[in-house]
């Protein structure tokens, strides 16, 4: 499980400290008084995503801010993953910890919203009675309902307090209530549906976010419309099956995501174009078309497999086979040769034989994916999968997994290295805090630092690359402006 306290420089690509801190002093001169919300983010981009519209609507509302001390917040947000084994426990573990705080200040709010609090729900309460206000990923627009029933009892003794809990499903309404998006550096994402309706037997993401639903098509452009005016040049679009979208568009017809990154390619000031994740079923003809003729699509494709065994993949229920998923990564091959693949990988799902593994092992070799993000299977309660009887021992996932991360390791190291003595654009997005100079981003997902002025944050430049730094990170020299 992925933990992190939210800050929103891992949201919008890490804007300078100036930044931030006049973000901070704005609310403070409007709210002098203003209370301090603390957001620790579990699990996926959506998560993030996610906390920051936690911040903004209790900033808006409230007028908070946040905080990356705990100790001085006088709200602290859970923002919940449950993909991971045994994550209610480590929620609870985690609330466990909170608790004392609560001791200390029976002033403070403790709320826990995202995917495990959608799962338990009133249990949260149940076994946490200090735990105010729990609420699901369908409905964060409702916090400062919530906080202010929360408030209400504020003279009720706390062991009295009854917390309030909202973890409705109501379709896409969040969307309809969370504020104008703010913008503190140059990269956004733009969620753009919600839930999944795939249902694979290892996944609780159904459970707990819902059936797919796509947002208007006027809608999410106005959203990349506002944030291109605010200064964002790059945008990620979020869904947990983003390439399954399928929005209304004011003649009640339907936009496929193929249409929709053509739509996103003609906003003024967009000029990088990323999603995630991507599902195989979904990854269509007319999108590897979008590949062709919308240069601003990134030489980067995160299409997760899950396996390479066909055996694996029936029982995983993922609707597709390993020759289905090749011959698109063949097909967008011909039209982008050097786009770079990552996936994502399940290694010790339930009887996964020898044959199994190694069809993974080989798969990730053929198609030599330049990063991966693989785990050992986690059992999750109420999914198909966790009745699979499995008689494969802890010790040898863990070796299966080694083996595996090994050989993307090496690919992403020898990928890397490539690019030493090549000139590629970048996207600047900060000061460095490893030279005097300056960070951005790669196509390729590579963080780059350079030496630079001020004046390049925010812009495209081409950077000619000269040292590798780490298998995720290269130095070069500034060669010009693209724009």
């Amino acid at each position: 499980m992925t933990v992190a306290v939210f800050d929103p420089k891992s949201l919008q690509s890490n804007p300078t400290k100036n930044s931030q801190n006049t973000t901070n002093s704005l609310a403070q001169s409007t709210y002098p008084n203003a209370k301090k919300v603390f957001i620790e983010t579990q699990g996926c981009q959506m998560n993030v995503y996610d906390s920051e519209k936690m911040a903004d609507v209790l900033g808006d509302s409230h007028g908070m801010i946040l905080t990356d001390n705990i100790d001085e917040a006088d709200v602290l947000i859970m923002n919940t993953c449950s993909i991971r084994e045994k994550a209610q426990e480590k929620v609870f573990s985690q609330l466990g910890r909170w608790r004392k705080l609560k001791e200390k200040n029976p002033d403070l709010v403790i709320g826990v919203g995202g995917c495990v609090a959608s799962q338990e729900g009133d249990n949260i309460q149940a076994r946490a009675p200090y735990v105010d206000m729990v609420f699901g990923p369908q409905t964060l627009h409702r916090l400062p309902e919530l906080y202010e029933k929360s408030q209400s009892q504020s003279d009720i003794k706390p062991k009295n307090r009854i917390g309030v809990v909202d973890v409705s499903f109501p379709s896409i309404e969040k969307f309809d209530f969370l504020p104008e998006p703010k913008v503190e550096g140059f990269k956004a994402f733009v969620s753009i549906m919600e839930g999944c309706s795939k249902y694979c037997s290892f996944c609780v993401v159904p459970y707990t976010r819902g059936e797919e639903i796509s947002r208007p098509l006027d809608d999410v452009l106005a959203e990349i419309d506002s944030l291109a005016e605010k200064g964002v040049r790059e945008i990620n679009l979020l869904g947990q099956n983003v390439n399954g979208y399928r929005g209304e568009k004011s003649d009640g017809t339907i936009c496929r995501f193929s249409e929709l990154l053509h739509y996103v390619s003609h906003i003024d000031g967009i000029d990088r174009i990323r999603f995630t994740t991507s599902h195989p079923l979904e990854f269509t003809d007319d999108i590897i078309d979008a590949y062709a003729k919308i240069p601003k699509l990134v030489n980067h494709l995160h299409l997760p497999v899950q396996s390479g065994s066909n055996r694996i993949l029936a029982a995983m229920k993922r609707n597709h086979t390993i020759d289905i998923y090749i011959n698109q990564i063949n097909k967008l091959r011909e039209v982008r040769p050097d786009i770079l693949l990552s996936s994502d990988f399940i290694i010790g799902f339930p009887n996964e034989t020898d044959e199994d593994f190694n069809d993974t092992l080989q798969l990730a070799k053929d198609l030599d994916f330049d990063h991966s993000y693989s785990f050992i299977y986690s059992k999750r309660p109420g999914t198909p999968a966790s009745e699979l009887p499995d008689n494969v021992d802890l010790a040898t996932k863990k070796e299966r997994l080694a083996t595996f991360q090994q050989v993307i390791l090496d690919s992403t190291f020898a990928k890397t290295r490539a690019m030493i003595g090549t000139t590629i654009p970048v996207l600047v997005e900060e000061k460095s805090n490893r030279i005097n100079g300056l960070h951005g981003t790669a196509e390729n997902t590579r963080s780059v630092i350079f030496e630079g002025s001020d004046e390049l944050l925010g812009k495209f430049v081409n950077v000619k690359i000269t040292e590798f730094v780490g298998p995720h990170m290269v130095k070069g020299e500034f060669v010009d402006i693209i724009g």
